[in-house]
């Protein structure tokens, strides 16, 4: 299906990107397009506005800090971030890069459109929960910080609201950390997928079970006792043509042991 018809806008800056955004009612940011232009074309989205963010160099730098920190520009490909030199410090980010979809959405495909989109199936969400991530969002008011766990709010909805621009992620120092995931084929989306970081206790985050990534957090990587925190957390997952509810929480308990194992392993 064709795309309706819509405005487009394609700032020469970060704050006139956030200008646009705050003057037009139904604007939208463009990233890589991946899955806003698809949504569009199903007629399940119609912004008014297209603000396109791909001439805006300041969205796209990784940069390393003395102390380990990882700052991610939220225009940075998938494919930038698994050959950077400076992304290399946390490995787990490239290593979960190399696993969505093929070469041509990894190459266009960015960073922040996969954590701003909040796909429940998505790969980034859970992963930037598990390691304690922080997002940079600015706005008319300035810019504010809020950490991952708190900055996906439900299916498609994160605390970047109207008028506001996610401009980075900060992930903190390590090395610790593990993922794994069931997907609907080779390069398809997943069924269930689970991140860990381990940092003397383990911090799990579950994705595909709920409409925002699932944190968990046990004393020990072992596996019972990963298990039985799956199981406290009483998850409620959607029943679907690829996986009933009981599949998912099973699939949970799997991909949440071998995460954390693998975390527990690079220690």
């Amino acid at each position: 299906m064709l795309l309706r018809e819509v405005e487009y806008a394609r700032p020469a800056s970060v704050e006139e990107a956030v200008r646009l955004l705050s003057e037009h009612e139904g604007a939208r940011a463009l990233a890589g397009g991946q899955t806003l232009i698809n949504v569009m074309k199903a007629r399940a989205a119609s912004p008014d506005v297209l603000i396109d963010l791909n001439k805006l160099a300041d969205l796209k730098g990784i940069d390393l800090a003395s102390d380990g920190t990882v700052s991610i520009g939220a225009m940075v490909t998938y494919t930038e971030l698994m050959e950077s030199a400076e992304a290399r410090a946390r490995p787990i980010l490239g290593e979960v890069c190399a696993q969505i979809a093929d070469v041509q959405v990894r190459n266009r495909g960015t960073i922040g459109g996969n954590v701003c989109s909040n796909d429940p199936t998505n790969h980034l969400p859970p992963l930037m929960v598990a390691l304690g991530a922080t997002m940079h969002i600015l706005g008319g008011d300035g810019e504010r910080t809020v950490p991952a766990e708190e900055f996906f709010l439900g299916v498609y909805m994160t605390a970047a609201g109207p008028g506001e621009l996610l401009t980075k992620i900060s992930v903190p120092p390590g090395k610790s950390d593990g993922f794994a995931s069931v997907p609907i084929g080779r390069d398809g989306t997943c069924i269930v997928n689970a991140a860990a970081s381990v940092n003397g206790g383990v911090r799990l985050a579950l994705g595909c079970v709920d409409a925002v990534p699932v944190l968990l957090k046990t004393s020990s990587a072992d596996a019972d006792a990963v298990r039985s925190a799956v199981r406290d957390a009483n998850l409620d997952p959607p029943a679907d043509v690829h996986a009933s509810a009981d599949y998912r929480r099973h699939l949970a308990e799997v991909v949440a042991v071998r995460a954390a194992a693998e975390a527990h392993g690079k220690r």
